[in-house]
């Protein structure tokens, strides 16, 4: 019953700004990484998207972080590719959804050996990466990123170690 009203009352609208948030955040996130990258070619970072924001891991100061979310924004208005990323997580998950899909359905088939099963395993979960390539890109335009960036506002750049790791919080806002 509780659920029940909570739909009725918003709860799924309440999901559909909370995902529509994240989605901003980790095309900003994917942006500002593009630009620090281009600053900085041999710069290793990660990046985690948050409902109020992202990190970004790695060796970078606040200020550097802050002029790199900002001309991520401007950038995005023109350039909503950059809300995509090659090494994004979603790529991962997609890839390997794929692969245990393709390798699950080989398998199913009734074989007399698990050995003589591998080579087409292999086959089929090989097609499935080379598949996912492309899709992840896709899933990220369509699913997991939101390129336009107006109207957020950027709030105090914090900065603290995580397991002897530079880790660089940037809170954003949204209006709503």
């Amino acid at each position: 019953m509780a659920f029940e009203s909570s739909l009725r009352f918003g709860g799924l609208a309440g999901l559909s700004k909370l995902v529509r948030r994240l989605r901003r955040n980790h095309a900003l996130e994917h942006a500002t990484v593009h630009v620090l990258a281009h600053q900085r070619p041999s710069l290793k970072l990660v990046g985690q998207t948050t409902p109020s924001g992202f990190y970004l891991y790695g060796d970078v100061k606040p200020a550097e972080v802050e002029r790199a979310v900002r001309e991520a924004m401007d950038l995005l208005r023109g350039a909503p590719e950059l809300a995509i990323h090659p090494r994004c997580g979603t790529n991962l998950a997609v890839t390997g959804l794929l692969a245990g899909l393709a390798a699950f359905a080989v398998s199913a088939r009734p074989q007399r050996s698990r050995w003589l099963l591998l080579p087409q395993v292999l086959l089929a979960s090989l097609w499935a990466v080379l598949i996912a390539q492309p899709l992840g890109a896709l899933v990220q335009q369509r699913l997991t990123t939101l390129a336009p960036c107006d109207g957020v506002q950027i709030g105090s750049i914090q900065q603290r170690m995580v397991g002897g790791v530079p880790a660089t919080f940037v809170p954003l806002r949204w209006p709503e």
